[in-house]
């Protein structure tokens, strides 16, 4: 890392500053880690219904044909959606830029309300009380779209916007004003080091 990068990354501070300063880039990488993997799962699951022919039950994921019973539980969801949740709270600080910073909050409101959708289905596993009348936990977007479907779309939703705003972010526009917290921007790479 440049000087110059390196003087805009603070060397101190609470674990929150730190996350969006000297270690944002390596939380945002680990946390892509953790998304494309979930990315995975989701294709996966829909290759083995679509393409495969597999019923939905026996379409697990590369985690459901290991641990069936893990994925066949509301907590695994439900933890997902608040590992996300959190994760994009935690982050948000870091994202300094105007354009940057509405994109990934926009991605952060869309998982609030995914994870809303999951604590409404943790709650019916939990209590064994089904909503609406189904045989089994429903989330509201449920009632019209089938379980499968719906989350590929509320995590394409909220993964369009992160990735915008991780552009942002890396490549923030000659006009941003903003300075960076974290050596993230993938120009302050190319700064020269004084010899």
């Amino acid at each position: 890392m440049s000087v110059t990068a390196h003087a805009a990354v603070g060397s101190s501070g609470t674990f929150m500053e730190r996350v969006n300063s000297d270690w944002h880039e390596i939380a945002m990488r680990s946390f892509m880690v953790v998304v494309l993997g979930h990315w995975m799962e989701h294709f996966l699951q829909t290759f083995q219904i679509y393409v495969l022919g597999w019923p939905v039950p026996q379409a697990r994921g590369m985690i459901g044909m290991v641990f069936p019973s893990l994925v066949s539980s509301e907590i695994l969801h439900y933890g997902y959606a608040l590992v996300m949740l959190l994760a994009l709270w935690a982050l948000r600080p870091g994202f300094t830029g105007k354009q940057e910073r509405w994109w990934w909050t926009l991605a952060l409101g869309i998982q609030f309300f995914h994870h809303f959708e999951h604590a409404l289905l943790q709650w019916q596993a939990l209590s064994g009380h089904n909503l609406f009348g189904r045989p089994m936990p429903t989330s509201i977007a449920q009632l019209w779209v089938p379980r499968v479907e719906l989350h590929l779309f509320y995590n394409t939703i909220v993964f369009v916007p992160m990735i915008v705003g991780m552009y942002y972010h890396l490549f923030p526009p000659e006009t941003e004003t903003a300075r960076p917290q974290c050596s993230c921007a993938w120009h302050s790479r190319s700064v020269a080091s004084p010899v």
